[in-house]
């Protein structure tokens, strides 16, 4: 078959999804090992090319979210590698990166907590070329964010630390996580596209979705400087249990929309 004749079995095979075009387009570069955009043409598909566009249909259908499948996603403007070790980044988080990014200073030093697959920590580097530390307790999640750092020439230190375990000492001039937040309810009534293939460790908050910030505010006071600020995405109906979380630590809390008018991100200054 030529590249026209598999973008529409492609298609057929995919029109439950939103936009089965696009998705046909990227399986069937990704068979070709080219960019979507390169996409067309009379160009006939080897068999070996047919076996994987096939194969990779099947795991689509089942459920594979596209940037597992694809083995990238766009978070920024930046391409960044994505597997099952890592969260998929998502458009709200890109906020979360831009409120950093407006505080940010050159010479402020940016400590980014849970960072996956890098997608914070590299957008803020790229955009203010502030120093920054990006911490993680996967392993295998940091082998991802160290790749993507590099494609990006990136300068980042990563440290494998279970929050603030392995930074004694440091300070930052500003802390930014978007944690685990999905509670025990919601856990269990996720989508399988995302409960069967995103990373759990990076997904579950605990029983009320709150364990990880009430961890990381206890400590962050002593590892920023007089005047720094910490930066949260939070889950939609989580902000006032967030902002009372804060109150004993912090000040000037301010509570974001993301661009669905959702509760979205929780901003706070250190207190006196």
């Amino acid at each position: 078959m030529d590249v026209k004749q598999a973008v529409n079995m492609a298609k057929k095979e995919l029109y439950l999804f939103e936009n089965p075009t696009l998705e046909a387009e990227w399986l069937v570069a990704l068979s070709l090992g080219k960019k979507r955009a390169e996409v067309h043409g009379d160009y006939e598909l080897t068999k070996g090319e047919e076996r994987m566009l096939i194969k990779n249909i099947k795991k689509r259908a089942e459920g594979c979210p596209l940037e597992y499948v694809v083995g990238t996603a766009n978070f920024y403007g930046y391409e960044l590698k994505v597997n099952k070790n890592v969260l998929i980044p998502r458009p709200e988080t890109e906020q979360l990166a831009e409120e950093v990014i407006s505080e940010a200073k050159v010479a402020h030093k940016i400590l980014d907590i849970g960072t996956g697959s890098g997608a914070i920590a590299i957008a803020v580097k790229k955009q203010t070329n502030a120093e920054v530390v990006a911490v993680d307790v996967s392993g295998k999640a940091l082998r991802v964010a160290k790749h993507n750092a590099k494609l990006h020439n990136a300068d980042i230190k990563f440290i494998k630390s279970n929050l603030f375990s392995k930074l004694a000492g440091q300070q930052f001039d500003i802390i930014v996580s978007n944690p685990p937040y999905v509670t025990n309810a919601e856990y269990a009534h996720l989508d399988r596209t995302v409960k069967d293939y995103e990373p759990k460790l990076a997904l579950y908050g605990g029983g009320d979705g709150l364990d990880f910030y009430r961890k990381i505010i206890l400590d962050a006071p002593k590892h920023l400087k007089n005047g720094g600020k910490i930066f949260f995405e939070i889950g939609y109906s989580q902000a006032s249990e967030v902002k009372k979380l804060l109150k004993n630590h912090f000040k000037d809390i301010v509570i974001k929309k993301d661009l669905e008018g959702q509760d979205r991100m929780v901003i706070a200054a250190k207190g006196d």
